[in-house]
């Protein structure tokens, strides 16, 4: 395929859209990039990205321009709720000749990637059709206007309105949890990833730089209380460790619900999905910046490489099944571990947690 005359539409500004876009242009592709929303600042939120992340980012070429934002993780400590010790993982091990664990607000790793994707986005810019031809595929935005492209990547995340548009799929599932995200400042200082594992609950904290913390806690269940930040003083009023300062220096907390997306297929026509909008996760294994930007990484070069558009999707959808299907398998795997008894799970873990836990990412040791 003529790299330059490829017409690609890649609809969503996140982290995949962006990580695609970059891909594409390094492969001589100039594609479209259309954002839904207005671009204006979210609330901040955190992110951990483990090794293999760190090293898709190299292969695009932006890992130095993330070396400056956030801290270096070296180890993961599990704790059970009263914050006694049950295990760790030495990441440095765990990724050794991968790449560096990194603790980020996720506005830092966005404005890399919108930086190296080059090209403008055009934001407040719905898709509100698709009609799929044997070589092409007509896009009708909201604003009534019609465009033709060759290729359309739905990167619009777990909520994906491509995946709905294209037949791919219907609304993410829930997969059982209610999560809590917030940016403390002012609280306890860590240096290490840190998990307290209490019955059908758990709670995070990650250091992201300049003495901030991204936490994520999660309880089974699938209601959003009304108010997030009295529920999570109350869920873990209990907990020892870090958390009781925590607490004290948490201001805000943002509510989420746990979903996933589990297809039969990633494309129709000369429509593909990448990232959320294709394989969406519970966040337990930290892998969905990580997977979005292998997406990107294979996409570009199954379309460099192939001599159709067709072609080139087969390739990119059989290339990642089977890793995707091992981090959703692993990702259930770990968040049953919170509806064990604590009586049960703990003495397990304090023999062999490190190992259990270190076992979920072996196979993303290696290249996508």
């Amino acid at each position: 395929m003529a790299a330059s005359q490829l017409r690609v539409l890649v609809v969503g500004a996140g982290i995949a859209g962006l990580a695609v876009a970059r891909t594409l242009r390094l492969a001589g592709f100039r594609p479209d990039v259309t954002e839904r929303s207005s671009g204006l600042d979210a609330p901040e939120i955190g992110l951990f990205l483990p090794g293999n992340a760190e090293r898709a980012l190299r292969e695009i070429g932006l890992d130095d321009p993330v070396r400056p934002f956030g801290q270096v993780i070296r180890c993961q400590r599990f704790l059970d709720a009263q914050g006694r010790e049950l295990c760790e993982v030495d990441l440095d091990k765990l990724w050794s000749g991968v790449g560096e664990c990194r603790g980020l607000p996720r506005s830092d790793l966005h404005r890399v990637l919108l930086s190296g994707a080059g090209g403008e986005v055009r934001y407040d810019t719905e898709v509100r059709a698709l009609q799929l031809h044997r070589d092409a595929v007509t896009v009708t935005f909201g604003d009534d206007s019609q465009h033709e492209y060759d290729l359309v990547v739905g990167a619009d995340g777990r909520r994906s309105a491509i995946r709905a548009l294209a037949a791919l799929g219907g609304p993410a599932r829930p997969a059982g949890q209610v999560g809590y995200r917030s940016v403390v400042s002012g609280g306890p200082p860590l240096t290490e990833w840190t998990g307290l594992l209490g019955e059908r609950a758990a709670f995070v904290a990650v250091p992201i730089g300049a003495g901030r913390l991204h936490c994520y806690a999660d309880e089974v269940g699938s209601v959003a209380p009304a108010d997030p930040l009295a529920r999570v003083r109350e869920l873990f009023a209990g907990y020892g460790g870090p958390v009781p300062a925590i607490l004290e220096a948490m201001e805000r907390v943002q509510v989420t619900r746990a979903d996933e997306v589990e297809l039969g297929a990633w494309s129709r026509g000369r429509v593909v999905l990448v990232g959320d909008a294709a394989h969406a996760t519970a966040p337990t294994l930290a892998q969905g910046a990580a997977m979005a930007c292998e997406d990107a990484l294979v996409l570009a070069r199954c379309l460099a490489r192939s001599a159709t558009v067709p072609e080139a999707l087969y390739g990119y959808e059989c290339r990642r099944r089977p890793r995707i299907k091992w981090v959703l398998d692993r990702t259930r795997d770990r968040d049953r571990t919170r509806n064990v008894p604590a009586p049960l799970r703990d003495p397990l873990l304090r023999i062999r947690g490190g190992k259990i836990f270190q076992e979920h990412y072996r196979l993303l040791v290696d290249p996508a």
